[in-house]
């Protein structure tokens, strides 16, 4: 065969296999498509005008001036910023132990073969999924210092009333319990299935060895689960990080700024007190703030995972 018959023939089979990844190509954009202009519209885009808005003193209705880094040069001397940043961490150091720690110690309670096991199930699930807004009118009852069911409890048993949800040194704590309340449900369901996910013949050699509860808790169930953990620890950074419909539904950030978080400030800024650009500063604070801790704990679990 000449080198020309050749070079057809090469050519009549790549004709068919470009139109083939041509049409591959049309087929996947065409799914793609959207879902990319959806992330680009409502989240690319946003994030930009944001950044821009937090060099200017807009207050959304005007486009403001510029105002180069003022505004994030004033977030060290606003008070109100600080207490938001300091409940914040509050939120972080009291709840992601707590719903690890629960979490993983229900999710192995959950794991035995009991009868109604499928009820129990649920009722941890259930707060997860139910509506932050209702949980928050409810809670706001449950906790009121006058009218509600704690300090009813809490008389009838002959301890005093306490302010709760209205007292400024406790208020922070009780909102965390509620959305530790709230959340921890998901850990527990996250655990359950990478407990039942453990190999039987591993758990099997552990009691061969005599290993009890508490040393396969330790030694094998721990270790196992490591992987959940990591993601549950990143998942409730996050979590707590933008906390706020707790917070509007029961307390407002009061008394006294006492549950303002960092999210809810940064809605009063741009909509309660009409300093958009400022409240864009504080929210691109806050996710410079949420990026660091992110990647400080993912680079933390994995030099623990390499040494471990």
């Amino acid at each position: 065969m000449s080198s020309t018959a050749l070079s057809a023939a090469r050519t009549g089979h790549r004709q068919p296999r470009d139109r083939r990844r041509l049409g591959d190509s049309v087929a996947g954009w065409s799914f793609a498509g959207p879902a990319s202009l959806v992330i680009l519209g409502f989240s690319l885009v946003p994030m930009a005008w944001a950044l821009a808005l937090s060099f200017t003193d807009s207050d959304l209705m005007t486009p403001g001036t510029n105002v180069g880094l003022a505004n994030y040069r004033a977030l060290l001397d606003d008070p109100v910023f600080l207490q938001a940043v300091a409940n914040t961490g509050l939120l972080l150091v009291l709840y992601i132990p707590a719903s690890l720690v629960t979490g993983l110690v229900v999710a192995v309670l959950l794991n035995r073969k009991v009868r109604g096991i499928g009820f129990y199930r649920t009722c941890f699930l259930v707060p997860y999924i139910v509506s932050a807004t209702a949980t928050g009118l409810l809670m706001g009852y449950i906790f009121d210092r006058d009218f509600g069911l704690m300090n009813g409890l809490l008389v009838k048993l002959g301890l005093p009333v306490q302010g709760l949800l209205s007292d400024p040194s406790q208020a922070m704590p009780v909102l965390t319990l509620i959305f530790f309340w709230t959340r921890f449900g998901f850990a527990v369901v996250i655990y359950l299935a990478a407990i039942q996910e453990i190999s039987k013949e591993v758990l099997e050699a552990a009691a061969i060895d005599g290993a009890g509860s508490w040393t396969t808790f330790r030694h094998v169930i721990v270790p196992s689960v490591r992987p959940m953990t990591i993601f549950l620890t990143v998942w409730g950074m996050i979590d707590a990080l933008q906390f706020f419909d707790l917070v509007m539904t029961t307390t407002k950030g009061g008394p006294a700024n006492a549950t303002v978080t960092i999210v809810y400030y940064v809605w009063q800024l741009a909509f309660t007190f009409n300093t958009a650009g400022y409240g864009a500063a504080v929210a691109y604070v806050l996710f410079a703030g949420t990026l660091v801790l992110i990647v400080t704990g993912l680079l933390i679990a994995r030099r623990r995972g390499a040494t471990g």
